[in-house]
């Protein structure tokens, strides 16, 4: 067993990781260090090491103090907004004590019990996903049939008023707090290349480069891989170019120490070896290094994937995407809801555009194109134009001018814009029209972006992104937009219909704002 040495062998920040490419070139043979455990623990008492990653440290006792402080001040706004907050607690003396105990020690204190027991602290969930946020609302609901039942046990009346803001009040509060706090962590991931975890990628190269072009694509999720150990392969690797150093033959808890790691990430194939992961995962107890695994079966996740032992043996159990059923009823009920106060809303900034357009180049406000939707049904899709014209005879001489693949045409320069189009293209204003396809059914607010009808068939893997209505907005658009080649926008489009959920459709609205103020992929 060889390893596999690179010209730069030292850990990468995040500002030299882009620019930084290796080439596997060489080969130093060296044996294998043993493993050093074996699955049998030293003292039965024996207390493992603390993590080597402690990012979740500081920030859990900040969101500790956050969500005491957002209970704390929702009592105070309900007490002083209701003269009959003391209901209940009166007694003989008029003494206040007890009640101000209750209102901004105890039931805060209890907010913050509640979370912990429904792991809104778990380090797994924070900083990235809507499992946080889903934790949060779960111990709301939680707190609430406490103190519902503590006052019918007692047989305290309470005044409801004051009870229903403070907790109403505080579960909002905590969900703010906890946004700005995601928010912060995100900024300083981005800018500053802390808070993260550190990763080694354990497969075949090609495995754990699939696995790096992933885990990096959105800095805010703070994986920052810093090494490969390859488990095959080493022949096929030379010569290749690489991000992050390459090694082999090596003890993979040795070489997470030396390169600055906390996280071994177990890529593809290498999963598939039960032995060799437990006997990996027996080597990491008390080390500190956490393990995660990243199976060859990827693009299924959440509530879809359930492992179910048989016997010993943990089968991965895949249920059928959710297509239909309560869910995708509240999903179309919200889209016509918010579709309909969206263009009450948006009149005057219509106006206005509308106005633009028309000083700008004489013609049709609006542009109206045929677009595929759901099960393969035509529409025509409302827009602002952004073009002159004639931009459609004048697209045969640019056609070698392409700068995207697959099914779409983009120019980041394109001389068929006009100048305030390339303004409502930068903005994604000239979206806002698709409000009314919202409103009439033919689209979603979220979901896959819908493709011209005069492209082709949709066959393969495409055609499956038909089984759900395409979106204004969708996985593609707030992870790259016009920056991705066809093929990503293929895969995250799938990711979108094999997984979607109310909460995952929130969670993208939710970066779109971001998305659209930074003006990212946008021409």
């Amino acid at each position: 067993m060889g390893e596999v040495t690179t010209s730069l062998q030292r850990p990468v920040t995040n500002e030299g990781r882009s620019k930084l490419v290796r080439h596997v070139d060489s080969f130093e043979i060296q044996p294998p260090t043993p493993p050093s455990h074996n699955g049998v623990p030293r003292s039965a008492w024996a207390r493992a090491r603390r993590r080597v990653s402690r990012w979740h440290r500081p920030y859990t006792a900040i969101l500790l103090l956050l969500d005491f402080a957002a209970a704390a001040f929702a009592s105070f706004t309900a007490i002083h907004t209701f003269d009959q907050a003391r209901a209940g607690f009166y007694n003989a003396q008029n003494d206040p004590t007890w009640f101000f105990t209750v209102a901004f020690v105890l039931l805060p204190l209890g907010w913050v019990v509640i979370l912990w027991g429904n792991r809104a602290y778990d380090r797994r969930y924070l900083g990235l996903g809507p499992d946080e946020f889903k934790r949060v609302i779960r111990a709301g609901v939680a707190v609430a049939a406490t103190v519902s039942f503590l006052a019918f046990a007692t047989k305290t009346d309470l005044s409801r008023y004051t009870v229903g803001t403070a907790l109403l009040g505080a579960l909002l509060l905590i969900l703010l707090g906890r946004i700005l706090a995601r928010f912060v962590l995100h900024v300083v991931r981005r800018n500053i290349g802390q808070g993260g975890h550190r990763m080694v990628l354990v497969g075949t190269l090609p495995e754990c480069l699939e696995v790096y072009t992933a885990v990096t694509r959105n800095p805010a999720a703070g994986l920052v891989p810093v090494a490969i150990h390859l488990t095959d392969g080493y022949a096929a690797a030379r010569g290749m170019q690489t991000p992050v150093p390459v090694f082999a033959g090596r003890d993979v808890l040795a070489l997470v120490r030396e390169v600055g790691g906390d996280t071994i990430a177990v890529c593809g194939s290498a999963s598939a070896e039960p032995g060799e992961l437990r006997r990996l995962a027996w080597q990491l107890e008390g080390s500190g290094v956490d393990l995660v695994v990243a199976p060859q079966l990827t693009d299924i996740a959440g509530p879809r994937v359930h492992i179910r032992p048989i016997e010993g043996l943990p089968l991965l159990h895949v249920e059928e995407p959710t297509l239909s059923g309560p869910a995708l009823l509240a999903k179309n009920l919200m889209d016509r809801v918010a579709a309909g106060l969206g263009l009450l809303v948006l009149v005057p900034v219509f106006v206005a555009i509308a106005v633009a357009i028309k000083i700008s180049d004489p013609g049709p406000v609006f542009f109206r194109q045929p677009r595929v939707g759901h099960e393969g049904r035509t529409f025509r899709v409302w827009k602002f134009r952004t073009m002159y014209v004639d931009a459609e005879e004048r697209l045969a001489s640019l056609v070698d001018q392409n700068e995207t693949d697959g099914m779409l045409f983009k120019m980041k320069q394109d001389p068929r814009v006009f100048p305030v189009g390339r303004f409502l293209r930068a903005s994604s204003l000239d979206e806002l029209p698709q409000l009314i396809n919202v409103l009439w059914g033919e689209m979603s607010l979220v979901g896959p972006r819908p493709l011209p009808a005069d492209d082709g068939d949709f066959l393969g893997d495409v055609r499956r992104r038909l089984l759900v209505r395409p979106g204004m907005t969708g996985l593609w658009q707030v992870s790259g937009r016009s920056d991705l080649s066809w093929d990503e926008a293929v895969r995250l489009d799938l990711y979108y219909v094999d997984n979607w959920s109310l909460a995952y459709d929130l969670s993208i609205l939710w970066r779109t704002v971001g998305v659209v103020l930074a003006r990212k992929g946008a021409y």
